[in-house]
């Protein structure tokens, strides 16, 4: 099992994180970690059948995005086209199949802002199923 983060920014064990579950990791990635990727992971942290984290791409990210966090994820979304190319660049290797897909949010956005919540809704309702 990885340890991943929670919404209080703290580690834990993520309990669907065992092979064949069918329960996914889904890590989302901005550059500082400080307002769309948390965003992300706020929103979609009340969801059931996935797992939830964020990280960024920089090294004085709020949470630095790491090797083992891309191990984890079996979906990655990035935030720009800049953010997929340094994890491709970076951790190639920690990959591992994983879906890396880029949703092309611009950094115009506050923390939990109304309009980005929208947003994010929009762009991963095609990849993440509408829960019943």
């Amino acid at each position: 099992m990885a340890a991943v983060r929670n919404g209080a920014r703290g580690l834990r064990f993520a309990p669907g994180a065992t092979q064949g579950s069918l329960v996914k990791n889904i890590l989302f990635v901005c550059s500082q970690n400080r307002l769309r990727s948390p965003t992300a992971e706020q929103v979609f942290a009340r969801r059931d059948d996935i797992e939830v984290a964020s990280a960024g791409t920089n090294h004085d990210a709020e949470t630095p995005l790491s090797a083992e966090l891309v191990a984890w994820a079996d979906i990655i979304f990035v935030m720009e086209k800049t953010h997929r190319a340094k994890v491709r660049k970076r951790f190639r290797a920690a990959l591992n199949g994983a879906r890396l897909i880029c949703l092309d949010i611009p950094d115009d956005y506050a923390f939990m802002d109304p309009d980005l919540i929208r947003l994010l809704e929009a762009k991963l309702a095609r990849f993440l199923p509408h829960q019943p």
